[in-house]
């Protein structure tokens, strides 16, 4: 089954390359564009996409903002894509519920792997900015303190967020666990109830900062 993909972004010709790297032959439907986040909640509602590929800087309605009000209406997983390595822009994007980011220019396998995990409900973070981008999300979200926040986890719940870190989804890790994936829901359900957690951008910023997910640059992996 292919995966259905809403484009969102003001140029013409960034969308015409979109295009070309998510094809049906590669195993994607772009089932509608839109040239700024205005109507986007309202395109979610008509096409019912399984992923958002959203520029960050448009006019009008910015992506920040549009992510944000697609998050709102409980719509499908956000990717954003940029051309500036504008950290704050980004992390705003995170705040308001995106699922990864990624630089605009990567190879357009990359490209195809961040939209197919973050569809399948897993993380994507560009390696070329993350530790900036991730710095600026700390200073404007909320923080759980560092040591004592993990000790509220079991093991099981540990080793899930360390997973949700590297980028995995509900069903790899489920494999990775031999479990059914509505236990790996439940186990992420209570992950986020014990340590106050809005999505799972906020599970890598915490998987990052408790040393449960390294920076490796240059590895090929969801989340570096």
């Amino acid at each position: 089954m292919s995966i259905r993909v809403l484009l969102v972004d003001d140029q013409e010709l960034i969308r015409a390359g979109l295009r070309g790297i998510l094809r049906p032959r590669y195993g994607f439907e772009i089932v509608a564009e839109l040239g700024d986040g205005t109507s986007v909640v309202a395109a979610v509602g008509e096409h019912q996409p399984d992923v958002v590929v959203m520029d960050v800087r448009m006019p009008g309605v910015s992506g920040v903002e549009a992510t944000r009000r697609v998050r709102a209406v409980d719509g499908p997983p956000v990717l954003v894509l940029t051309t500036f390595e504008d950290d704050e822009v980004l992390a705003g994007a995170l705040r308001a519920g995106a699922a990864g980011f990624l630089l605009k220019g990567v190879p357009a396998t990359d490209l195809q792997r961040a939209v197919k995990t973050v569809a399948e409900g897993g993380a994507w973070l560009d390696p070329a900015v993350t530790g900036r981008v991730l710095n600026a999300y700390r200073d404007g979200a909320p923080t759980v303190a560092a040591g004592p926040a993990l000790e509220v986890l079991t093991p099981r719940e540990r080793e899930v967020l360390t997973l949700i870190g590297e980028g995995l989804t509900n069903a790899e890790i489920a494999a990775r666990f031999v479990l059914g994936e509505g236990t790996v829901k439940s186990h992420v359900g209570r992950i986020f109830s014990k340590l106050d957690l809005r999505d799972r951008a906020g599970a890598v910023v915490l998987a990052f900062d408790h040393g449960l997910v390294r920076p490796e640059p240059g590895r090929d992996r969801r989340v570096q």
